[in-house]
């Protein structure tokens, strides 16, 4: 794989109406439902990025017959929630923790084995914290001694429901255990310490599963079918919180980003800027698929810092690394606090964040679960020249290359080569609207 870095240059201002690409929580969704569902699914704003071709073709690989993705189309011919075969091979997922997450609770009531691969970064993150509760369910999945991958899934376990109280708040977890739970015999009951993301459950009802959803607390019983469904995919809010940064930090700046998903387990990013005095205004909203979607307006903004409210984090825990740009053109100071999981994302992206805006002038302190930016507020420039590590982290990368707009001499980003594993044509769109960035090939 060819490695790419970016150079952006000092920017003014930003404008354009757009989409970004599709949601990538829902786009994994798709693949996995629209496979075990009886009947055919056609999926339209699929996210042609690389982590969630690693979910189609992993399903390819267990015999679905899946046509696409072109031009965002996909057709998944389903295979039933018993038809899905042995692969003749380790499934793959690259860099997406996504998919081996999830998978490992839909693969944990198949007939049988199969070994999840990834890359580097996918090979460290940590898996027990699904490995676990699904042992408890009856499944048998072997590690690696740190609790990581591969991750070898023994078919024919016989899952039994569980009641499970959530440690932490992880849509990825809650989803794991939600997918499990369609293949065990009885309830299983999960309740989270704090809302995340409901994509999981909005799609299984839309796929005629029945869940229940009571306060915290979701359930699900095994042994019901999925009916094929069509799906249309919002864009994704987390490529849009890029972009929403972007024209609030910049001078005399405006962009509307189109039909984008504002589910209400995601929007921490509108609610965190909003406090931060941030000019946002969602238009045109409607429901589409079960799923709310709107186009959001963001003009140039006098940003003020603020302590994040701890219940909007996880509601937010994507989008930090951009969060912490804006927190470093605000007035004042910012604190983070309660984002432990920062840490363990494809990067630590609190540690990675710090060095880099470090490295750039920033006054930012790294805590345990957090941050403590003290920005320079309107009509200063926080950010000086200099180089930064993404550490392969896409978020990390397009993170800095906002941070240019606010910038007194170009910054040199390396490592940017997995950007197109969450936002394809990053930095076409970004040319387009005004930020001046450079890619090269190394």
């Amino acid at each position: 794989m060819k490695n790419i870095k970016y150079i952006v240059s000092p920017g003014k201002s930003i404008s354009g109406k757009f989409r970004v690409p599709g949601d990538k929580s829902i786009s994994h969704r798709s693949i996995m439902l629209g496979a075990l569902a009886d009947g055919t699914t056609n999926v339209t704003g699929f996210l042609s990025g690389e982590d969630s071709l690693s979910t189609l073709k992993a399903f390819q690989a267990m015999g679905v017959d899946i046509e696409g993705p072109v031009d965002g189309n996909v057709t998944i011919k389903g295979v039933g929630i018993d038809g899905l075969k042995a692969p003749s091979m380790p499934l793959d997922l690259g860099n997406s923790g996504t998919s081996m997450r999830l998978m490992s609770g839909l693969l944990a009531g198949q007939k049988f084995d199969v070994t999840l691969i990834g890359d580097e970064s996918l090979s460290s993150r940590p898996m027990k914290r699904v490995t676990n509760p699904l042992a408890l369910m009856g499944a048998k999945i072997d590690t690696t001694e740190k609790g990581t991958a591969p991750l070898k899934v023994n078919g024919g376990a016989g899952l039994k429901g569980i009641t499970y109280d959530m440690p932490m708040a992880s849509a990825q977890v809650k989803s794991c255990l939600l997918l499990a739970g369609l293949y065990a015999d009885g309830k299983t009951v999960v309740t989270e310490p704090a809302p995340t993301r409901d994509h999981t459950e909005r799609m299984l009802t839309g796929f005629g599963y029945k869940v229940g959803v009571n306060g915290a607390t979701i359930t699900v019983e095994g042994g019901g079918r999925l009916t094929a469904t069509d799906i249309d995919i919002p864009t994704d809010i987390s490529s849009a919180a890029f972009f929403m940064v972007a024209a609030a930090i910049a001078d005399d700046s405006e962009v509307v980003i189109q039909h984008v998903g504002i589910n209400p387990t995601r929007t921490g990013i509108i609610d965190i800027l909003k406090l931060m005095n941030a000019n946002i205004s969602i238009e045109k909203e409607k429901v589409v698929g079960g799923e709310p979607i709107a186009d959001i307006r963001v003009k140039s903004s006098g940003l003020k810092g603020i302590n994040i409210p701890e219940e909007l984090v996880p509601l937010a825990i994507d989008e930090f690394p951009v969060l912490f740009i804006a927190a470093a053109c605000a007035e004042g100071k910012t604190v983070l606090s309660g984002a432990e999981e920062l840490r363990v994302k494809e990067s630590d992206r609190i540690q990675v964040m710090a060095d880099g805006l470090v490295e750039l002038g920033v006054d930012a302190q790294p805590t345990e679960d957090g941050m403590i930016i003290n920005g320079v507020g309107k009509g200063g420039r926080p950010f000086a020249g200099g180089t930064v590590h993404s550490h392969h982290d896409h978020r990390i990368a397009m993170s800095f290359a906002v941070a240019s707009l606010k910038a007194t001499a170009d910054i040199e980003i390396n490592d940017c080569v997995h950007v197109n594993t969450s936002f394809p044509g990053f930095a076409h769109l970004a040319q387009q609207v005004g930020i001046q960035l450079q890619e090269v090939e190394v």
